[in-house]
């Protein structure tokens, strides 16, 4: 528990990927099975142990820290897991440290009622690093900055493997993943996924530069609309259905019309999952919806249908096709789609273009129709996993920008946990008693650099007129230039209204909060 609490601790310091990966690497190779394997599985969001961690820690800190104590700690803190981690008194027990498979397997096989004392003797036998680990093993949210692909290519790495191979055996291995690590040692073959759908990696576009338009010959590309969802991957074997999102991740129980629609087929497809309403696409809101669910409800199903619209096809029956020309997969997506017709789902449709004027015409266009931009793809591209520069263009319509008030501000998390770097902000509307008032539009956690945030934070301690725990709301003073891709309406914002993927373009120090942007022109976009 140990390795893996030193490991959990330097990868939350780390901001560099390459770093992280390093250190994977290195634990790898020095760690033992099966603890290994479940270092893994936390990382990847697999490990099968849940239990009700905010009451249980509410039951048993009580009974070791003083209750006032632990307020005012876990407000400043601003994590529930840092905060139990240091003030959990030193139990002065003599047992060495579990070992990571042995505390996996203990909260595995625990009845419900003796969960609270299997906690507090784990943390009785364990350092404050090691406590902070357990916790974060249990709560299921480890947040170190390692996603599922960054692991894959860390085990490539350390593995001397291509990170392909992974992804395709990858949902074919459980935790603790002892026959993927024998086979990376090379000590046994490699795991046979057998008849389950598998994903496999997908290809990606990159954003199209100004100086990459020279060499383009439009005879040579196709265009596609680029939809606003979620890209997908639907991998079936008979009945046997699986929704993979662009990362890996198995997603099909957020998605169950859609995984049923092509039950019976043997297929890899790949397209973009929307919420359609009588053939018009919905707001990216309205996916949102169903996102991360681990189930849904009929009411949910009934009120944001789901809908996929298919791009390309990777797999027909046994055929595999990513190697053919796109022109050639497009053809034969398009003949498998007429003959099987799935339900839930459609072609994306090609645009037609003569010359780049037409297809920048169409672009500018793009957002009175609510679509992200246009995808470009040459004719005579493989199916290559990753992001293989020259083949696949996305051309993104260009972000829009407010200016608005920050309102209130939250300490961040990790290596930002003693900052204020999560800003709610709004604009100005006028309110029932006819005076201005501030009401949020959004959230931003990114777009300015660490000095600017050292300012800011200092800004925020120096202007904060009321406190609501680890929220504080600040006096109207700092002017926030946002972009973002679209506004929505929203029944969760006071406003009405919030926005897509909003970030900080710039802090206007020069521009006073009364001159921030209104209500009305953020209604305008919608």
């Amino acid at each position: 528990m140990q390795l893996f609490a030193e490991l959990l601790d330097r990868l939350v310091l780390t901001p560099s990927r390459n770093r992280k990966i390093a250190l994977l690497v290195a634990y790898f190779g020095v760690a033992p099975d099966p603890d290994r394997g479940w270092a893994l599985a936390v990382l990847t969001d697999q490990v099968p142990v849940r239990i009700s961690l905010r009451r249980v820690l509410l039951e048993i800190v009580g009974e070791r820290v003083d209750p006032v104590l632990y307020k005012l700690s876990r407000d400043y803190i601003g994590d529930t897991a840092e905060t139990v981690a240091l003030l959990w008194p030193e139990g002065g027990v003599t047992e060495s440290a579990p070992r990571l498979a042995e505390v996996v397997d203990a909260f595995q096989s625990v009845p419900r009622g003796g969960v609270n004392a299997l906690l507090a003797s784990a943390l009785d036998r364990l350092d404050a690093r090691g406590r902070w680990a357990l916790l974060k093993l249990l709560g299921g949210a480890p947040r170190a900055g390692v996603s599922a692909r960054l692991a894959k290519v860390a085990l490539a790495e350390w593995g001397k493997r291509d990170v392909g191979e992974i992804e395709e055996i990858w949902h074919g291995v459980d935790a603790p993943f002892i026959p993927l690590f024998a086979w990376l040692e090379g000590r046994a073959e490699r795991p046979d996924p057998g008849s389950k759908p598998m994903f496999r990696p997908v290809m990606l576009a990159h954003p199209i530069e100004e100086s990459e338009w020279n060499g383009l010959n439009p005879e040579d590309l196709v265009a596609e609309w680029k939809w606003d969802g979620i890209r997908v991957q639907i991998s079936a074997k008979g009945d046997d259905v699986r929704m993979f999102s662009r990362a890996g991740d198995d997603i099909s129980a957020a998605f169950p019309e859609v995984c049923s629609a092509f039950a019976g087929m043997t297929c890899v497809v790949d397209g973009e999952m929307l919420v359609v309403r009588e053939g018009v696409v919905a707001p990216f809101n309205d996916l949102q919806q169903r996102l991360n669910r681990k189930s849904v409800t009929a009411k949910m199903l009934r009120d944001y249908p789901a809908f996929v619209r298919l791009y390309d096809i990777l797999f027909e029956g046994e055929d595999d096709l990513r190697a053919l020309p796109f022109d050639a997969r497009r053809m034969l997506l398009e003949a498998w789609h007429g003959r099987r017709v799935p339900r839930q789902s459609d072609v994306s449709p090609l645009i037609e273009f003569a010359t780049f004027d037409e297809l920048n015409a169409l672009w500018g266009g793009a957002r009175a129709e609510a679509i992200e931009g246009l995808m470009l793809k040459r004719r005579d591209s493989a199916y290559l996993a990753g992001r293989v520069k020259g083949q696949w263009y996305k051309w993104k319509r260009a972000a829009l920008t407010l200016d608005c008030v920050l309102m209130y501000a939250q300490r961040g998390s990790g290596k930002r946990s003693s900052f204020y770097s999560d800003y709610t902000f709004g604009v100005w509307r006028v309110g029932a008693d006819g005076a201005r008032e501030l009401v949020p539009v959004g959230k931003a956690y990114s777009g300015f650099t660490d000095g600017e945030l050292k300012e800011l934070d200092k800004w925020i301690r120096g202007h904060t007129v009321e406190r609501f725990g680890p929220v504080l709301s600040v006096a109207p003073g700092i002017v926030l230039e946002i972009a973002f891709d679209a506004v929505h309406r929203s029944a969760r914002h006071k406003s009405g209204v919030a926005m897509r993927f909003p970030r900080v373009h710039r802090i206007r120090w020069d521009k006073p909060a009364d001159e921030a942007d209104t209500l009305v022109t953020v209604e305008k976009l919608v």
